[in-house]
């Protein structure tokens, strides 16, 4: 069963050491903003939100996520195209699926997604160029199946993170999908896995989260022909949304940590988390109440961008920029988005670009649409 992600921050080694709330402090606001531009994304039905981004040049770059939710609805599965000049909402209508989760690509007519369809287990998509469609693997229709991320190597290797039959593992498409293969289970129970990146030297590393019986811990394991899990990220009911791995001994991590109790939808606290090959330790966020959802790399493989949300400052979308070894917020666009809530950012490859999405405010419910950001290389 899925947990909710929310993560907190606090500064602290985290290798096995339970932490406590953040000491509170002081929000500084901060009003630098950086050449971030709201882009239009049309064509979603309130409510919307675009969950994850791809991107294989300047002209070409997929977003995915869901529309139509309201009320008891769950709506039903978005789809979004970059031609260059616009994006494109590409037609679905012809698959019964809620939601998408998350997409990777790597050309024109090679692109892949993982969603929800009504009342069986996740279904795996295929884009050709011209449309989507499903793709058949090991355990299609199987109502326990869960597949939540995607990713592509130059190789063509495809790479999905999930589980099946209760345990969390990786399931691996060959010569661009055609043969599918589930992995090795990972050597430990009770996981959540929410993202997979793939390593140009061929490493594939997940993140998720762990109960650790009181809660769940932080999560992040290396599969390289063999599972390597690192030691848990410690918290109060943590999750890692997302990973840039820059080298084995230079991981970054980011997620919430949803801390004590609270009411149901209660903001919780970001989690910025650096493992150097030895230990983890906390980074200064620069806000406490919010979340952080999306790590991006530069053209040198460099942790360069994080996409998050200030619960304090709500007026414009919330960033980090790496400044040196520590990071910094940084606020995108006065827009029409009274309230942006970023999901993901991406770099664009070839250039010194980046993505980003996510939904016009942080309420999935109307009139709330999917949203857009780029700044340009």
């Amino acid at each position: 069963m899925r947990r909710r992600r929310f993560v907190a921050g606090a500064i602290g080694t985290l290798s096995g050491l339970a932490l406590g709330p953040a000491a509170a402090r002081a929000e500084v606001p901060t009003p630098r903003a950086q050449d971030w531009q709201a882009v239009p994304a049309p064509g979603s039905t309130p409510a919307a939100q675009l969950r994850r981004i791809a991107a294989a040049g300047p002209r070409l770059a997929w977003a995915v996520g869901e529309e139509g939710r309201a009320g008891p609805s769950q709506g039903r599965a978005l789809a979004m195209l970059w031609n260059g000049d616009a994006w494109m909402k590409t037609d679905l209508a012809h698959l019964g699926h809620t939601r998408l989760l998350d997409v990777a690509g790597t050309c024109s007519a090679a692109a892949w997604s993982v969603g929800q369809p009504v009342g069986t287990g996740s279904a795996l998509l295929r884009w050709d160029g011209t449309t989507w469609r499903e793709a058949a693997f090991p355990g299609t229709g199987e109502t326990d199946v869960r597949l939540n991320s995607v990713a592509a190597g130059s190789d063509r290797q495809v790479w999905i993170c999930g589980s099946r039959g209760g345990g969390a593992g990786l399931l691996y498409g060959d010569g661009g999908g055609e043969v599918w293969r589930w992995l090795e289970p990972m050597p430990v129970t009770s996981v959540n896995l929410y993202r997979v990146v793939v390593r140009p030297a061929g490493e594939v590393w997940v993140g998720g989260d762990q109960s650790n019986g009181g809660g769940w811990s932080g999560l992040v394991a290396r599969w390289d022909g063999a599972w390597t899990v690192l030691p848990p990220v410690a918290g109060l009911r943590l999750s890692i949304a997302d990973l840039h791995v820059a080298g084995p001994d230079d991981v970054w991590a980011v997620g919430t940590e949803a801390g004590i109790g609270g009411p149901p939808g209660r903001p919780g606290n970001p989690a910025l988390c650096h493992w150097d090959g030895t230990a983890w330790t906390r980074a200064e966020a620069g806000f406490t109440v919010g979340s952080l959802s999306g790590i991006a790399g530069d053209a040198q493989g460099r942790a360069a961008w994080i996409a998050g949300w200030n619960y304090r400052d709500q007026g414009r979308s919330t960033y980090l920029r790496r400044d040196g070894d520590a990071w910094t917020v940084m606020r995108g666009p006065a827009g029409t988005a009274p309230a942006p809530y970023l999901n993901d950012v991406t770099s664009v490859p070839g250039t010194g670009g980046f993505w980003s999405v996510g939904m016009t405010s942080a309420t999935p419910a109307p009139p709330t649409e999917a949203y857009t950001e780029g700044l340009e290389g």
